[in-house]
């Protein structure tokens, strides 16, 4: 229990600090740097979830350690694990999306040929 909890508590710092480090970046048009900005959003939320969970084994008394690590801390890890990955998913088609938006005309709509409306 009381490694289960070190752990997610240690992860969700690492978590935290990432995306601390993400939203801290200076902003630029680059993909990969769009991405990583989106992300920090989903890390930070992600974070709390692993310090929830660190912190319910940390104070979940001896004899109901196992279904506190079971289910609590069980729970909190897939659920950060999965919001996750479902926001590095949604950033990933936002840049995406954004990149293609950029590359279709290049911001020279006097030249362009495009019938784009």
């Amino acid at each position: 229990m009381l490694i289960a909890g070190v752990l997610c508590v240690c992860a969700a710092v690492v978590m935290a600090a990432r995306g601390l480090w993400s939203l801290s970046r200076p902003v630029s048009p680059e993909t990969t740097q769009v991405v990583m900005r989106t992300v920090a959003p989903p890390q930070l939320a992600a974070a709390i979830m692993l310090a929830a969970g660190g912190a319910a084994a940390l104070a979940a008394p001896r004899d109901a350690a196992l279904p506190v690590v079971g289910v609590c801390v069980g729970v909190c890890i897939v659920g950060a694990v999965g919001t996750l990955a479902a926001g590095s998913w949604q950033s990933a088609r936002y840049a995406l999306r954004r990149e293609s938006a950029a590359t279709s005309c290049g911001g020279a709509c006097a030249s362009c040929t495009l019938a784009c409306r």
